[in-house]
């Protein structure tokens, strides 16, 4: 998708306002932290994906069970858990 933007001023800065189909489609959200750089001399503007952005599959791969205490289910009732 290409759209037509018009750089402004902003402070003493320079920006451009992504219109929400962009947005939508790249899957931005506002204060939303990129990585801006600059090639062959184009801007190119990446989302930095954090741990809140990954889905339960990602988050499940990267589980250690050797960093976290490993199994937290016991078989026998501990403590007071007698039912």
């Amino acid at each position: 998708m290409g759209t037509c933007l018009v750089i402004k001023k902003w402070g003493n800065n320079l920006g451009v306002r992504l219109p929400a189909a962009i947005v939508h489609e790249a899957k931005l959200h506002a204060d939303q932290e990129v990585m801006l750089t600059v090639e062959h001399g184009r801007v190119i503007v990446e989302p930095i994906r954090t741990s809140a952005d990954l889905t339960l599959d990602e988050r499940l791969q990267l589980f250690d069970p050797a960093l976290h205490g490993g199994e937290g289910m016991f078989t026998e009732p501990v403590g007071a858990e007698s039912w």
